[in-house]
């Protein structure tokens, strides 16, 4: 009767052995190493090497489904450090040449033995996204071609990385081996010789999967997505599901990329919870979501593929539908421009369940970006707007349609009369991004929304200088010290433009300022806002009193602030 568990410590040249016949499977997520960890992998390696000259390094553990008696290995955790250490046996594989070559060949590529019964095969077998691609230009040595692509056409991330490595491991970390051969073969034999990892195997894939939950809940490097997703699978009965709910699984991850896909767990874990996340995300995760949605099935496509594809249509603002998608993707082009994704839970909420209600989401999203902008600009704490959107996703879960539609993201009276207070005050002292956020945001309702914006290159301006110099007109046109500084940093007195001028311009007389300071090539200005300016021929009191009010009237009408 075979071990439940068995664990061992093997040299690499018994890792890279006919003994083992490693594959990754599809529900493992892709290869996702950086250059920044096989740069700590080699530099470690490689450091220990010239410090000792006879001890052995470890380099940690892998978890293997696998009998006893059979070299097939299917890998459960170490699919990083298996891969990475393939790509550096390869690179130095490319360096020798010969018997040479060909001998360290044999721990990349099975070579093939009749009398054995083994056939020519890859030590190792990635997904099959990418196996293709490892195989041709890795596994095969054909380095020069596979530095040569462009990295825009390569299909993934982890063919992005495989590239990345690859170079870096041959052009920058092997480069001063290439003419010592005798130094290369020495830090060849320690890598096979001297370089171990603990090899912890089971029969059982239920088993497999539970050990390494245990390790990985005790500090390995990996994404709690990670950790989900081989509970989930693992629970998954037959090897057909497995396969096809983990191809479900990474067609997500690679949608979103590895770091947005993490994000969507973050999302899901707040509309189940509705509060503050008060421990890790994992923890989160398995209290709030995997208590109410236990059915491995269930999760994948009844929860994360209906707001998997939400977010993707949030992020890249693309929603599609016979009418109003202009509109909808305009407001999810301002809310991306918010300086937290608080509204996301709510948002991808709303759009799983109402995608195909064009008319209602266009009606949702408004007033969604009216309230992110209230949050934004009235600069209400973490605590109050997870509180507030809470209160939008309870509502959403409740019924609803268009014609008794979701109230909660409505803004009340209070919170109406606190925006319209916070318009009139000083503007200019917001911070930056709510600052810029308001100002763009009045200059697209003044032209129609007809206006296209690079938030990179704006900068608010003031057309009233905040320092008026003795004698100049502005003291003649605004006598009054205390005016001026009541008018100085309001909305009215604020002007956008693409880049910042030469700043002793700022203080410029009225005319001249417009001419030089505000207008662009030809004397006209990409924005609505500063084409007023330009057009205006005084800039007093009262007429920056009348500008103030009209500005307001616009905002309160597209805003709908009124009580």
């Amino acid at each position: 009767m075979s071990k439940l568990i068995s664990g061992a410590e093997y040299k690499l040249a018994k890792i890279f052995s006919s003994d083992f016949e490693y594959k990754i499977p599809r529900y493992q997520r892709p290869y996702s190493w950086t250059v920044d960890q096989a740069l700590e992998l080699f530099d470690d390696l490689f450091g220990f090497y010239k410090s000792e000259s006879e001890e052995g390094y470890f380099l940690g553990s892998i978890v293997l489904i696998k009998q006893e008696s059979q070299p097939n290995s299917e890998v459960i955790d170490g699919q990083q450090r298996l891969t990475t250490l393939t790509i550096l046996i390869s690179a130095l594989a490319s360096i020798f040449e010969g018997e040479q070559r060909n001998m360290l060949c044999q721990y990349i590529k099975e070579p093939g033995n009749e009398f054995a019964g083994l056939k020519p095969k890859p030590r190792l077998t990635l997904r099959d996204r990418d196996q293709e691609f490892f195989l041709k230009y890795v596994q095969g040595l054909n380095f020069d071609d596979l530095l040569d692509l462009d990295e825009k056409s390569l299909d993934n991330e982890a063919q992005i990385n495989i590239q990345k490595i690859s170079k870096l491991y041959l052009q920058d970390k092997l480069k001063h081996l290439r003419n010592d051969l005798q130094r290369t073969t020495e830090f060849t034999k320690f890598l096979l010789q001297r370089c171990f990892l603990v090899v912890v195997s089971t029969p059982s894939q239920q088993s497999a999967f539970r050990v390494f939950s245990v390790m990985n809940s005790r500090g390995l490097d990996l994404q709690p997505t990670d950790i989900i997703k081989a509970k989930i699978i693992g629970q998954l009965s037959t090897g057909e599901e497995r396969e096809e709910y983990s191809q479900r699984w990474e067609d997500m991850e690679v949608e979103l990329d590895r770091s947005g896909f993490n994000d969507l767990f973050s999302y899901v874990r707040m509309i189940y919870a509705k509060e503050k996340a008060k421990r890790s995300l994992l923890e989160e995760f398995r209290a709030h979501v995997l208590s109410k949605v236990g059915k491995p099935k269930e999760l994948i496509s009844k929860v994360l593929e209906p707001f998997s594809g939400a977010l993707a249509t949030v992020w890249n603002r693309n929603y599609a539908a016979t009418s109003h998608s202009e509109e909808v993707n305009t407001y999810l082009r301002w809310l991306n421009r918010i300086d937290n994704s608080d509204w996301i839970p709510a948002a991808i909420l709303f759009l799983s369940e109402n995608r195909n209600n064009p008319e209602y989401v266009a009606w949702f999203f408004r007033r969604l970006e009216r309230l992110a902008a209230y949050m934004h600009i009235c600069a209400l704490y973490v605590n109050k707007r997870i509180e507030r959107y809470s209160e939008v996703i309870k509502a959403i879960e409740r019924k609803h349609n268009f014609e008794l539609p979701v109230q909660a993201v409505e803004l009340t009276d209070e919170e109406k009369e606190r925006m319209r207070a916070a318009l009139r005050g000083d503007i200019y002292e917001l911070m930056p991004r709510r600052r810029n956020y308001l100002i763009l945001r009045l200059d697209t309702f003044l032209s129609d929304g007809a206006a296209s914006y690079d938030p990179n290159i704006l900068t608010i301006e003031h057309v009233l200088p905040q320092t008026v110099a003795p004698d100049s007109e502005w003291e003649s046109v605004w006598p009054d010290e205390q005016s001026r500084k009541d008018w100085v940093h309001k909305l009215a007195n604020l002007v956008p433009l693409n880049r910042r001028r030469n700043s002793r311009a700022q203080n410029y007389d009225f005319e001249r300022k417009k001419n030089v300071y505000f207008s662009g090539n030809g004397g006209v200005s990409s924005y609505a806002l500063t084409t007023q300016v330009l057009h205006s021929s005084e800039w007093t009191p009262e007429h920056l009193a009348n500008r103030q009010k009209k500005l307001l009237d616009v905002l309160e009408e597209n805003w709908e602030l009124t009580c």
